[in-house]
């Protein structure tokens, strides 16, 4: 999705390379492997420093669970790079057979819906007070359920918008890194 957008990409493996990126995206998979190999790796420490200081990261599905102060339905062990103030469940939309895409309105991407799909996604228990809520659940048995949310530098989606065509919300991240205002989804 980024590479479409001719944004150059690295994959960040070892913790001297934190210091060498402008943004991070942490996608989707299963955040308790992805919080085990982050300390493995020792990618913890920088990766958190880095977001205190400002650095833009969007995490989408375990990505947000990545970016939460707080896990409902997580391991005990269970630990988070942080930055988000929400509260955020685990798998709270259900099993992988209960995945399922919708239409949310995001005001940030202009007045075209956009196509969600949501994988065994948490969604959001709880919103402090420096967080915003940028889209809910809009139909259906999950109505109202917080699914995006931002802070500052920190964007986070329940749902996978690098499965669909749709740029935006990775257009909006790349705005974040680059400190340009978030305008029309049409702007370059």
């Amino acid at each position: 999705m980024l590479r479409s957008l001719d944004v150059d990409v690295v994959t960040i493996r070892r913790p001297q390379e934190v210091a060498r990126i402008d943004g991070l995206i942490i996608p989707g998979g299963e955040s308790t492997t992805m919080d085990k190999l982050v300390r493995a790796f020792a990618l913890d420490d920088p990766l958190r420093e880095r977001l205190a200081a400002g650095m833009p990261a969007y995490g989408s599905c375990a990505g947000m669970i990545m970016l939460a102060d707080r896990i409902e339905g997580g391991r005990a062990d269970q630990q988070t790079l942080g930055g988000l103030d929400i509260t955020v469940r685990r798998n709270a939309f259900g099993r992988q057979v209960d995945s399922f895409e919708a239409d949310l309105h995001i005001r940030e991407l202009g007045p075209e819906p956009l196509r969600a799909v949501f994988i065994r996604a948490p969604w959001v228990e709880a919103v402090g007070p420096h967080a915003s809520v940028l889209a809910r659940v809009e139909a259906g048995p999950a109505t109202g359920a917080v699914v995006a949310v931002r802070q500052g530098n920190l964007l986070a989606t329940s749902f996978h918008p690098e499965v669909t065509r749709d740029h935006r919300i990775h257009q909006l991240f790349v705005r974040m890194v680059e400190g340009r205002p978030v305008l029309s989804p049409d702007s370059p």
